[in-house]
C-alpha cells in the first residue's frame, strides 16, 4: 500500500473494536486519507468506504486499484450509507466505523478555509459545493449567527462576537474573521487558545451540517448493521460525543429519548445494540507521536437482532 499523509487516530482500537475477519465487509463512513480503511483490507475484509469530500475521493482511487476490488468508494454522506450501500447490491454489512469532524488534510489546506493558522478563502465546505461560510457570514441575521457561535461553538459571548461580525461585512478571507473574532473578545497574545477557535468550529459545523449528520449516520449504521455487527466512533469534541453516548444509550434500552433527529421510541422497542466496554481514549505513547488525538474519544458497541428503531435510512 502507498505511503499514508496522515496517521489515523486510535487506529488499532479501533480495528480491534471493529474485529475485521476475512471475507466481511465494513463501512468506513468518513475515507479521508484512508488509515482506517487500510487496514481493515490489510486484514483481510471487503471495505465501502464514504467521503463527501471530492479530493478524498479522487486521492482514493490509487487505493481503490491495489485493493484488487476490495474497496468500493463512495463519494457520499455516511448518512446515505443504507441506499448508497443498497444500490451497490450490499443489504447488510459486518463493521462501521466513523471518525468524525474535519479531516487533518482539509485543515492543512489554507485554500480550503477551515483554519485561521494560514490566511485563504472563507469556505470550510467538506463537499466543496453549496453555502460556504462566507455566504453564511455575510447574509444570515446577527440573531442566527450568535445561535450557531452558542451552540456549536459553545462561545459565551456569542451575540458579542456575531454583532462584530455583522458590522465587518462582507468578510472573505479566515484571517479576516480571526481578527473580527480576537478584536471582538480582548485577545492577548499570551492567551494559550485562540478565542477565534470556537467560532470557527462553530460556523464549520453549521455549514457542513455535522451533528445533524452523525445522528442520520448512526441511525444509518443501525439500519446497515448485521446482528452481532460491530460500530465504533471517534469523535473529537464534546458536542460529537455526547450524541454518540446518548445513542448508544437510548439504542442500548437505557434511555428511550428521542431528539429532532432520532424520534421518540416506542417504549417497547427492543434494544438494537449493546455497548462494549468504556470509552477509550490515546494513550501516552500515541499522544507522543500524533497531538490531534489528545481530544479524540472512541465508543463502540455491537449490533442485537433486534429490528432498527428507525428503519432503513436514506
Amino acid at each position: 500500500m502507498s505511503v499514508q499523509p496522515h496517521v489515523p487516530v486510535l487506529l488499532d482500537e479501533v480495528v480491534a473494536g471493529l474485529a475485521p475477519q476475512p471475507g466481511e465487509t465494513m463501512v468506513d463512513g468518513t475515507f479521508g486519507a484512508g488509515g482506517y480503511t487500510r487496514a481493515l483490507l490489510a486484514a483481510g475484509a471487503r471495505v465501502a468506504a464514504f467521503d463527501r469530500d471530492p479530493d478524498a475521493i479522487r486521492d482514493g482511487q490509487a487505493l481503490v486499484t491495489e485493493s484488487n476490488g476490495g474497496l468500493i468508494l463512495v463519494p457520499a454522506t455516511f448518512s446515505a450509507m443504507a441506499a448508497e450501500l443498497a444500490a451497490r447490491d450490499i443489504a447488510a454489512v459486518d463493521g462501521v466505523t466513523l471518525d468524525i469532524g474535519v479531516s487533518s488534510m482539509q485543515l492543512d489546506q489554507a485554500e480550503r478555509g477551515f483554519s485561521f493558522q494560514a490566511d485563504g478563502p472563507l469556505d470550510m465546505r467538506m463537499s466543496q459545493e453549496g453555502t460556504s461560510a462566507a455566504d453564511f457570514l455575510n447574509t444570515a441575521d446577527e440573531e442566527e449567527i450568535a445561535d450557531v457561535l452558542y451552540h456549536y461553538g459553545e462561545e459565551p459571548k456569542s451575540r458579542r462576537v456575531a454583532r462584530a461580525i455583522v458590522a465587518a461585512r462582507p468578510l472573505t478571507r479566515t484571517g479576516e474573521l480571526a481578527n473580527v473574532v480576537r478584536k471582538a473578545l480582548g485577545h492577548k497574545p499570551h492567551d494559550k487558545k485562540d478565542p477565534a477557535t470556537r467560532t470557527f468550529q462553530a460556523i464549520r459545523i453549521h455549514v457542513n451540517r455535522e451533528l445533524g449528520e452523525l445522528e442520520d449516520g448512526l441511525a444509518a449504521a443501525e439500519a446497515v448493521l448485521k446482528p452481532g455487527g460491530r460500530l465504533a466512533v471517534v469523535t473529537f469534541h464534546s458536542l460529537e460525543d455526547r450524541l454518540v453516548k446518548r445513542f448508544l444509550r437510548e439504542r442500548s434500552g437505557g434511555n428511550p429519548g428521542g431528539s429532532r433527529h432520532l424520534p421518540q421510541a416506542e417504549a417497547s422497542a427492543e434494544p438494537t445494540f449493546e455497548s462494549v466496554g468504556r470509552a477509550v481514549r490515546a494513550g501516552e505513547a500515541e499522544l507522543a507521536r500524533n497531538p490531534r488525538a489528545r481530544s479524540a474519544t472512541l465508543r463502540t458497541a455491537r449490533r442485537t437482532g433486534a429490528a432498527s428503531w428507525t428503519g432503513k435510512g436514506a
